[in-house]
């Protein structure tokens, strides 16, 4: 899970500082010691870590602290502050211009994620801009980069601009930005050539590129378990070309927070994005004080509410709605919500957005996406009589059931078990008395 490390590292100070009642010099001191020794583990940059201790010290050491009537609550609430500050402090949004043609230039190295972010970003564009976008594809350096980026825009029904007969990337990005232009594409984006290191060749031709195209957007894509390696590499694309943003990628990994903590705080570019798993819609925008949270092991249900809505489809949630209240939900609408759990993302990631998800040891995401599968191709192995009427289902239905889809006659029983015990639920949820229940418990006002 990401930053799973640092994250239990904070806890385990945190925890100590709880069960002060006051708190000493001495205690923040030690407290501040492990905190810098738990960022350097991660791979932040030393000098990152040095002024972000020294600014929580010089808080903690005032009366904010020590006045407090819960001193370790105020400590934790300035590092959560001061982690804020260190990922950027606010949100920054992309430059998008209306009566012209974006042009987003993505820069880095080789095997950081540029073309499928190049994608991804794409993707989400046309989604939430209503843009209507163009790649182009300007990496001619890479075996198979075009045909890459080609296989990702027909995925997407997104189109690509290729020209494989002329392999000068200079004239490609040129060529494409006058098609778009053409063709009533109003956001351009330029999948660049990466190498393994920064030579000067690469930093030539992606200058010569800007130059061109006079990219709206230069954006560096970082692979997100460099470390502080990414600091020298942002540096020095930054003082090339001019970034304008950083996106992060590969956090869905075992990702030890170097770079996303180091970036910002040593190139003032900001981070604008982040990749948080291999499918086409894992990009998210970047907010410091949700990734802060998630860091420090505190909610962020913020961003479990915006995937949610990102991925549920409203006119089937109405009408899902409409099917809980007149008590008919069958094994359709059953598989239609295990497939748009799915939908939201890996298991284990949507886990971290709750408090306490990221403290479940030994969870097993792909087991559980596994489980969903196996599900949703059991139920797509009967009849629709056998999806509307489950009571009819016996044991010879059970076992044609079980060997179309490939399982076992126990999964088929364990699958209508947990749809039972569904149906049960809502039932109790739909009457009125629990209904009074739960808005005592609650004390809040539900809808009649």
């Amino acid at each position: 899970m990401i930053f799973e490390g640092l994250n239990e590292k904070f806890q385990n100070v945190f925890a100590g500082l709880k069960k002060k009642g006051k708190l000493t010099e001495s205690d923040i001191k030690a407290a501040n010691r492990e905190i810098k020794l738990a960022l350097l583990e991660a791979d932040v940059n030393f000098k990152v870590v040095k002024e972000f201790t020294k600014l929580v010290a010089q808080r903690a050491n005032g009366e904010e602290v020590m006045k407090s009537l819960t001193p370790a609550q105020q400590y934790i609430k300035i590092v959560n502050d001061e982690l804020i500050n260190l990922l950027g402090g606010e949100t920054t949004e992309l430059e998008i211009h209306k009566d012209e043609p974006n042009i987003f230039m993505m820069v880095g190295l080789q095997g950081a994620g540029k073309t499928t972010t190049a994608a991804k970003l794409a993707n989400l564009l046309r989604k939430e801009k209503k843009l209507n976008p163009l790649l182009v594809a300007c990496d001619v350096q890479r075996p198979a980069a075009i045909e890459q980026l080609e296989v990702l825009g027909r995925q997407l029904n997104i189109p690509v601009y290729s020209f494989k007969q002329k392999m000068n990337p200079r004239l490609i990005a040129r060529e494409a930005v006058s098609y778009a232009k053409t063709n009533g594409h109003d956001l351009v984006i330029i999948d660049t050539a990466g190498r393994l290191h920064i030579d000067d060749n690469l930093m030539k031709e992606l200058e010569d590129i800007s130059t061109l195209v006079h990219p709206t957007e230069t954006l560096l894509t970082v692979d997100g378990m460099t470390g502080q390696e990414s600091v020298n590499v942002a540096n020095e694309f930054n003082n090339r070309l001019g970034l304008s943003g950083v996106i992060l990628t590969k956090l869905d990994g075992d990702t030890r927070g170097g770079a996303a903590l180091s970036i910002t705080y040593s190139t003032g570019q900001p981070i604008k994005f982040i990749g948080t798993g291999e499918k086409l819609t894992d990009l998210e925008m970047f907010y410091p004080d949700r990734m802060a949270n998630r860091i420090l092991g505190m909610s962020d249900v913020l961003s479990f509410i915006d995937k949610a809505q990102e991925m549920i489809d409203l006119e089937k949630a109405e009408e899902l709605e409409k099917k809980l209240r007149e008590q008919e939900f069958d094994l359709n609408d059953y598989s239609d919500q295990i497939k748009q759990i799915q939908q939201m993302g890996d298991i284990g990631s949507l886990l971290e957005m709750i408090t306490g998800g990221n403290q479940i040891k030994n969870f097993d995401s792909k087991a559980a996406e596994k489980q969903a599968n196996r599900q949703v191709a059991i139920i797509s192995s009967m009849t629709e009589e056998e999806r509307l009427k489950p009571n009819i289902l016996n044991g010879s239905r059970k076992r044609r059931i079980a060997q179309g889809s490939g399982v076992q006659v126990s999964d088929v029983n364990k699958l209508l078990k947990g749809y039972d015990q569904t149906k049960k639920l809502i039932k109790q949820f739909n009457g009125p008395t629990n209904k009074r229940k739960l808005r005592r418990r609650f004390r809040m006002p539900f809808g009649r």
